[in-house]
């Protein structure tokens, strides 16, 4: 049974960091690639980030390309967001996903094991 758990949101104001963690059980962690996606309140939800199996290619979103970075360690079955210079629009849901692939991908429909999610609110 795969479970995926997501930690290190919370409330920061504009202009301020917050580091995102994923922490997987019952898969293979180094045989998966993880991606990282939003959903802010009435819109649907969109591709953040995502890493390959080994860490050594990642791909982001436009509106957060430069601003934040994924990475992995595969020994402790942990996938990172790192968000830096966060505005009032990064506000979402953050959710954590996990493939049994060996090429990344932006496609929801393309992970078969989700995270609950944990709240980024960034004020202005």
């Amino acid at each position: 049974q795969v479970q995926l758990v997501e930690s290190g949101g919370g409330l920061v104001q504009a202009g301020g960091s917050l580091r995102l963690s994923c922490a997987a059980s019952g898969l293979t962690f180094s045989q998966t690639v993880m991606g990282w996606f939003r959903q802010a309140p009435g819109k649907d939800r969109e591709f953040v980030a995502t890493i390959s199996m080994n860490g050594d290619t990642t791909s982001y979103a436009g509106s957060v390309k430069g601003r934040f970075t994924i990475s992995r360690d595969n020994r402790k079955n942990t996938v990172y967001l790192q968000m830096n210079s966060l505005r009032p629009e990064d506000t979402a849901v953050y959710s954590c996903a996990a493939r049994n692939s060996w090429v990344p991908t932006i496609f929801e429909k393309d992970y078969g094991a989700w995270g609950q999610g944990t709240q980024v609110t960034v004020s202005s």
